[in-house]
């Protein structure tokens, strides 16, 4: 007889994996069969960098190693109420693209390098993915995907990120027993958050009796840190009450970026099986809570030495002239890429003057008061630059590749980043935008992100966070209220449970 050949899956068709790839494909299968899974949660990040996710069974999941499986692109369309924000049945799918129209299913293809077995979830893996059009192109709104792009300008310069992650956020003890219909909401408009108490008095930093109050959890996070293969350094009570800074060893920047959305997904999920409550959200509306923040450390290395590119070449300085250059870019953009370090109504709360957030593109060695800090000493091989502008709940994606984007335009054209500013709050430099509004005006006008990113993405970002920000302007409208330095019930409802 004939011999039959097995047609080409849909990964082998469009070449989507690596041979690194396809062998670890094959030991997720033995490690699911191992374990006895029974789930598997295929994830992906949304424009928010929330983590979206189905649970596939191990013959879905066989399947989906070979042909990807179907997603809905309704996540895409979302913004940060669920608000649908886009015409998805009209030709074009509110996009201006005929491959939307009619909410057409897209293909998220497994990365096996990222697969884990769950611990808090009995019998339940994880396993983040990347979105396809049926054509094997790319989806055009996939965070991970653009960072990819950017990834390879860095690698075809002979150069390679390295990302450490220091992410604050806020524990909170749970009082509600069981949500009521003042939780629930509808698309576009969120319940009332779930009732939350704090878990010590704050205001005192490092305290390590506060910091012990907290320990029953923190432990149990630790523990399923490690055995989910997040590299954890350290964890420190901050200042406000209940708020936790995680540092996490540096990683390769595709990794640190999922390694971010699988430690706030992760977060959240073990703190709420405790009866805690984990948020990210940037400043709640609670009583003495302050504003937390995500500062991204980063540096270059040589892709073939691994030599990191940002140490001195001479005594007394503080970087290399690619360094500085880098900086050069990163402060000439610093208004463009706020859009995506701070992406929220809520982040702007933390631009204030004296405080530990910057207020203007500033850069100086070993200063908290500039938006890049310079660490490291002659020598050291871990010199870096610690980016202040971010908050916790930024899209991790896009947050690392706006840094990519704007420090390559600072070394190709070498961008001067001028003398370093020991006096941040009063250097002669342009201000940080004052709202998520003034930072999406300022990535409008920016022809570096849309000849990077190109103008489909652009626009569809910019369309889906103005909405955002357009509904918060018609609250504040609405309720004749007059915006003032302290959060709103409408940010609290909008962001304390979805990030």
């Amino acid at each position: 007889m004939p011999q039959v050949t097995k047609p080409l899956g849909f990964i082998e068709r469009h070449g989507l994996w690596t041979d690194e790839q396809r062998r670890q494909a094959e030991e997720v299968k033995r490690r699911v069969k191992k374990d006895n899974l029974k789930l598997v949660r295929l994830a992906w990040a949304d424009p928010h960098g929330a983590a979206r996710a189905k649970a596939v069974s191990p013959p879905a999941l066989h399947a989906a190693l070979e042909n990807g499986h179907n997603i809905n692109p309704a996540t895409s369309t979302l913004d940060s109420a669920n608000a649908r924000t886009f015409a998805s049945f009209i030709r074009g799918g509110g996009f201006g693209l005929d491959e939307m129209t009619g909410s057409p299913n897209l293909i998220v293809v497994p990365d096996p390098a990222t697969f884990r077995v769950l611990p808090w979830a009995p019998g339940v893996g994880w396993i983040l993915g990347d979105e396809y059009f049926n054509s094997g192109v790319p989806f055009h709104f996939s965070p991970r995907q653009l960072l990819r792009r950017q990834l390879k300008r860095l690698a075809d310069k002979g150069l390679f990120c390295v990302i450490g992650l220091e992410i604050e956020w806020y524990l909170l003890r749970v009082l509600q027993d069981q949500l009521t219909a003042e939780n629930t909401g509808v698309p576009g408009e969120r319940g009332m958050p779930i009732e939350c108490a704090p878990v010590e008095p704050g205001f005192s930093y490092h305290s390590e009796s506060n910091l012990d109050l907290m320990q029953p959890v923190l432990s149990v996070l630790a523990e399923h840190f490690e055995t989910i293969g997040l590299p954890l350094r350290s964890i420190e009570n901050e200042w406000g009450p209940g708020q936790v800074e995680c540092t996490f060893a540096a990683r390769p920047a595709l990794e640190a970026a999922d390694d971010a959305v699988l430690f706030r997904t992760a977060t959240r999920q073990i703190c709420r099986r405790l009866g805690y409550f984990a948020t990210f959200m940037a400043r709640p509306a609670l009583k003495g809570f302050c504003s937390s923040g995500w500062h991204l450390h980063q540096s270059l290395v040589d892709g073939k030495s691994g030599r990191n590119l940002l140490l001195p070449e001479r005594e007394g300085e503080c970087l290399s002239p690619l360094g500085r250059a880098y900086v050069g870019g990163l402060l000439k953009y610093a208004a463009p890429a706020t859009a995506f370090a701070t992406p929220t109504v809520n982040g702007y709360r933390r631009f204030r003057p004296n405080s530990l957030a910057p207020d203007r593109a500033t850069w100086c060695y070993d200063h908290r008061g500039v938006m890049l800090r310079v660490l490291g000493t002659s020598g050291d091989p871990a010199t870096r630059l610690e980016n202040r502008i971010g908050e916790p709940s930024a899209n991790p994606y896009l947050y690392i590749l706006s840094q990519l984007v704007a420090g390559l335009d600072g070394i190709e054209n070498q961008h001067d980043p001028g003398p370093q500013d020991d006096e941040p709050y009063n250097a002669d430099r342009p201000l940080l935008p004052a709202s998520l509004p003034a930072a999406l005006d300022a990535l409008d006008r920016e022809p570096l992100f849309r000849a990077q990113l190109g103008d489909v993405f652009v626009d569809y970002f910019l369309k889906l966070k103005r909405h955002e920000a357009g509904r918060f302007v018609q609250w504040l409208k609405d309720g004749g209220i007059q915006e003032g330095d302290d959060p709103t019930s409408w940010e609290q409802n909008e962001y304390f449970d979805f990030f």
